[in-house]
């Protein structure tokens, strides 16, 4: 997913590993997608809704560095 946000937005990614059945996609900071407790059984948010979100935010004042996913 970072790999993806890098490609379609041209952003700055960081990956940072989380805990076991943590998935959050962050920018500068702030919780942009939060997986939730569906995570732990492989239900992950679409890869499509994480940009458009990520993209939103980005828009919206952030400064264009997400703190990857975890």
């Amino acid at each position: 997913m970072a790999a993806r946000i890098r490609r379609e937005l041209e952003t700055d990614v960081d990956l940072i590993r989380g805990h076991y059945g943590e998935y959050k996609v962050l920018v500068d900071g702030e919780t942009v997608v939060d997986g939730g407790p569906l995570v732990i059984v492989g239900v992950m948010p679409s890869g499509r809704k994480i940009v458009e979100k990520v993209r939103a935010q980005l828009a919206a004042g952030g400064s264009g560095s997400s703190d990857g996913e975890r």
